[in-house]
Parts: C-alpha cells; structure tokens; sequence
C-alpha cells in the first residue's frame, strides 16, 4: 500500500479519507435513528473495514523521518537484528518486544505489528464498552487530533496509551491492574494516569477534580516554570528525555523541527473540550455511571498537570496523557442513555466538529 501514495502526500490522504468517512457518517445521521437494526449493522460493517484500512495505511507506512521517530525506532531495530543487547536506558519490556521482533521479521513487519498493538485494544474497549454501538466511540478515538502522530511517531507511547484504555474497560480488577502495569512497562509516563486511576478509585468527588483543574490554570499563569523544576525534583521523570522536554538545552532543540513553547492556549481550548462536555453530562444531564465517573476524573487529574507543566519543550506529550482519553469522555453517555431528542443528528454533528480541530491542524494549517 505505501508504495502507490508518494510520502509527502501520505499523512494528507489519511485525513482527507478520514473527512469522507466522517460527513457520511454525519450524513446518516441525519436520516436514521441511531438505533435503527440497519444502522447498526451497516455502521459494524463500516467499523470493520474501517479497523483494518487504519491498522494497514498505519503499519505500511515508508520508513521515513517524515514520520519522525519511526526512523529512530528502525534505525535501533536494525541493531537488535545485527545482535545489539537491550538498551538498558528505555523500558525493558518494549526493548525485549523488539529484540524479539527483530529477529524473526524485518522492520516493515515490525511496524505493521506496532500498527495492530496501537488500533485493536481501542476497538476491543470500544466492543466491551459499548456493545452494538462500538463503531461511534472507536470512531471518534482514531479521529482524534493525537492518534496518527502517536501511532507513526510517539509509537511506544500510543502503545502504553492504547493498553491503558483496554485496561480500564475490563470487569475485572486484577486484569485491570495488569494491564496497567504493561502500559507502565511499556512507557513509563503511563504512570501519571496509572497513579489518576489509583486516587479515583478512592476518592470520587468530581466537583474537587473539576476545581483542581480550573486551579491549575491560575497557578500555571503565576508560577510559570516553576512547576517543571518541582516535578523534575520528584525523582520518577529524571530520565534523559523527560528532562529533555523541561530543558532549554540547544542540544535538544537542535532535533526538534519546529518548537513551540509558552502557555498553549491552543492546547487549553482543546482541553477545555473534554472538561465541558463531562461537567455538561455530570452536572447538567445528571448522569451518572462510576467509569464513566473514573474517566472523566483521571482526565482532569492528567489534564491539570500538564497545564502546570504547559510551558515544557514537548507539551503535547505530556497534553497526550490526558488527550488519548478525551473522545471517550466526549462520545461515552451517548452511546449509553438517550440524553437529546434526535441523538443520533446530535452524534453525527459533534464528530464532524471534533473531526474539523484534527483537519484544520494537522492538515489545512499543515500545508506550507
């Protein structure tokens, strides 16, 4: 597949395909119920040819420093295949996970298996949570600002991030727990949520996480880069990248093609998104759902320490410990209980919304 599109066109396809499915997702919605036999079967259709065109278009991507990373992460699977040891500095389970790639595939595979790990846990949650009505939140997941980045350049983290969201659709405590724990393996940031996870599980209070969030913001505007010297202190983001995306450093900025740093009141809004729409269906629409509750309270938590650390070289990835949640938080009473007259035109228009913020940055405002 990589070889018919030319690479400095293959990211614009991807979210030009992507803008076809969504205004006929949208257009249907303005003609059938959402759950009208048809649709739901027509939408399980859509979900499953769409599933697999992601996870191929991703994974047979050109080797490429157009998508950044990616050329990182072949340059050291070629050194695992010429009998390199696992680099110690990284986490050990992925080290171990492409060693062993390494030396029964080559890296095209690599990336095609990478592809399938990041797509099918948001499709297995998506099954899991919503039954019937899967294809809307897998959906609205894959079209989110982050996925393709996270998924051709952030590869381990997209791949802790997606575990992460498996995790917390299963019944199960102790699958829960393991599997949040493998995404801690696999990226240690993962430990951020995995910590927002623990204190909602005992602290329930959504009215003290929504203020803690608005908190943040002043807090950030004041203290500034006080915040990155205080969680550099703490001792569990000292390693070299994470101090990397704090500093500076001209040695860091040099791979960085275009940096942008300050307070992101770009990023804010986008935030501010998640933020609405769980306080709109919490306080307003009254509903209440304990993981829906445990979402929308690990999203604040994450959100409001990135806005303290919002000034930070890279804010966008510590911004995806919160963001890779945010299409759940948007889609997940929808597909639950009837909230609005007409759900399914209500559906159709907030994806085409939320869809136009991934296709005016990362494609209209990217086109130089």
């Amino acid at each position: 597949m990589n070889t018919l599109i030319p690479l400095e066109y293959y990211s614009g396809f991807y979210y030009n395909f992507l803008f076809v499915v969504v205004l006929f997702v949208f257009l249907k919605s303005n003609s059938v119920e959402l759950f009208d036999k048809n649709n739901l079967s027509s939408k399980s259709s859509l979900g499953n040819f769409f599933l697999w065109f992601v996870i191929l278009y991703m994974g047979t991507r050109p080797i490429s420093f157009v998508f950044a990373d990616m050329a990182v992460y072949a340059l050291e699977f070629k050194e695992y295949a010429n009998g390199a040891p696992i680099n110690a500095d990284k986490e050990v389970v992925f080290g171990l996970f492409m060693k062993f790639c390494s030396t029964i595939m080559t890296a095209e595979i690599f990336f095609l298996v990478c592809a399938f790990l990041y797509v099918i846990p948001l499709y297995l949650a998506s099954k899991k949570l919503f039954k019937d009505y899967w294809f809307y939140a897998f959906f609205i997941l894959v079209i989110s600002f982050s996925f393709w980045a996270y998924g051709t350049n952030g590869i381990r983290n997209g791949l802790a991030a997606s575990i992460f969201v498996y995790a917390v659709s299963r019944d199960k405590k102790g699958l829960t727990i393991a599997f949040i724990v493998l995404s801690i393996l696999i990226h240690t940031s993962l430990i951020v949520p995995a910590v927002a996870y623990s204190i909602s599980l005992f602290y329930k209070n959504i009215k003290v996480y929504l203020l803690a969030w608005f908190v943040a913001i002043p807090l950030s505007l004041a203290l500034g880069s006080f915040w990155e010297d205080f969680f550099l202190n703490l001792g569990f983001i000292e390693q070299e990248r994470v101090i990397g995306y704090f500093s500076d450093d001209q040695a860091y900025s040099d791979k960085i093609v275009e940096l942008k740093v300050g307070f992101r009141w770009d990023f804010l809004l986008y935030s501010a998104i998640g933020v609405f729409a769980g306080y709109y269906y919490i306080f307003k629409k009254k509903y209440n759902d304990a993981i829906y509750n445990r979402l929308f309270a690990i999203y604040l938590m994450c959100n409001a320490l990135w806005i303290l650390v919002i000034r930070a070289n890279f804010s966008n990835r510590f911004a995806y410990l919160s963001w890779f949640l945010i299409g759940l938080i948007i889609i997940y009473p929808l597909l639950k209980v009837s909230i609005f007259n007409k759900q399914h035109l209500v559906i159709g228009r907030i994806l085409f919304l939320y869809f136009l913020f991934t296709y005016a940055l990362n494609f209209v405002l990217a086109i130089k």
